[in-house]
């Protein structure tokens, strides 16, 4: 393999293929990046057997092709040595001795390589009929529900965002036991199959900061096991978490006592200011009360000090209520939620609040009371 190219046009595309490499990883050719040259181009390639990403540099795109071939190579060091290269013509050659020579006019890197052989197949074909979503959409559904994923490896299932489609419904649920968000998105078309999988938090977060801000659209190609998704130039493969989504449908409810409509930035702040005098330990608690039109949101460290914000809130009946919850909790569902006004939905002081933009319904934020009153 022998070709020259510029140094950002490959940096581009190693900041894609790193994302596929673990450093935690002891099986010595996960570590690394395969380096495919072909009449068409370049493919780059890397896996740490949970994801799984493919680049592509068309040929016009590479300033000479010299011979083609395959070579896999230690990724942290290839990608070390790419980043602090100047913007200028690179020349990678493969060497008779199972090495690489990486040289511009005043820089000379060799690296030893490894067997082309080993690396892993990465399965990467797709379907005649995948399913096709905006990706800034794709984006925003992520955003809006990730940070309600669970954390703890003991319950595997809640550490994903679920996925459900049926027909043109695309539903992405959130949970980790104490909060749950909601995304509901319309498709363009039809899906055949029903789609209910759960897909890792860690693999979408990788997924979304490989993409750029044009307004193209994202391919998913769903198996039994793994999820191929597809945009520009990059193929990235998921692995699929085994297990059943627990149905969340219950958990919301449809009638409300009370309802509180605030504005956003308003409640934002009070809450931001109120857990100044929180504690990690109590769960960041923080006290909501209504007397009339005024929304009281109050805490305290017993040998610190309390705090006291007021807002004005519109109710829709003549009731109140003193409820408690997480403000770290609130807050994450509050920076989902893109409208000047909210509107809170209360059942009583046990039971979960709901947090919603009054004009629509497409995303739901359930937050469960800690009990103090």
């Amino acid at each position: 393999m022998k070709l020259t190219i510029k140094q950002n046009k490959l940096m581009e595309h190693l900041n894609y293929v790193i994302k596929g490499i673990s450093s935690k990883n002891l099986i010595p050719i996960l570590n690394c990046i395969k380096f495919e040259l072909t009449n068409e181009g370049l493919y780059l390639m890397s896996t740490d057997n949970e994801i799984a990403i493919k680049t592509f540099i068309d040929k016009n795109e590479i300033e000479k092709i010299d011979e083609l071939g395959t070579i896999v190579v230690s990724g942290k060091y290839i990608y070390d040595i790419i980043r602090k290269l100047p913007n200028d013509n690179i020349n990678i050659e493969e060497l008779v001795d199972s090495k690489l020579n990486i040289y511009t006019s005043n820089s000379s890197f060799n690296l030893n390589c490894n067997n082309a052989n080993e690396f892993p197949d990465l399965e990467l074909e797709e379907k005649s009929n995948p399913i096709i979503i905006n990706k800034k959409i794709f984006k925003n559904i992520i955003s809006q529900t990730i940070f309600a994923t669970s954390t703890q490896e003991s319950r595997p299932v809640l550490t994903g965002i679920n996925f459900k489609i049926t027909d043109n419904i695309l539903t992405c649920t959130a949970t980790d036991s104490y909060r749950l968000a909601k995304k509901i998105v319309e498709l363009n078309e039809k899906i055949d199959e029903e789609v209910n999988i759960i897909i890792p938090t860690k693999n979408l977060n990788e997924l979304i900061r490989m993409f750029t801000d044009d307004d193209d659209n994202i391919e998913m190609h769903i198996f039994n096991n793994k999820v191929i998704f597809k945009f520009g130039s990059i193929i990235m493969l998921s692995r699929i978490i085994n297990g059943t989504y627990p149905d969340t449908s219950k958990l919301i409810p449809t009638e409300f006592l009370l309802t509180i409509k605030v504005k956003l930035s308003d409640f934002y702040n009070s809450i931001d200011r109120a857990s100044l005098l929180t504690n990690e330990s109590d769960k960041n608690t923080i006290k909501l009360e209504s007397k009339d039109n005024i929304i009281i949101v109050s805490s305290n460290i017993p040998e610190i000090g309390n705090v006291e914000e007021k807002l004005i809130g519109i109710k829709n009946i003549d009731e109140n209520i003193k409820i408690a919850f997480s403000s770290k909790y609130m807050m994450e569902a509050l920076k989902s939620l893109d409208c000047e006004e909210i509107v809170l939905k209360f059942n009583g002081e046990i039971k979960p609040i709901i947090v919603q933009n009054p004009e629509s319904d497409d995303l739901i934020q359930l937050i469960l009371p800690i009990r103090t009153y």
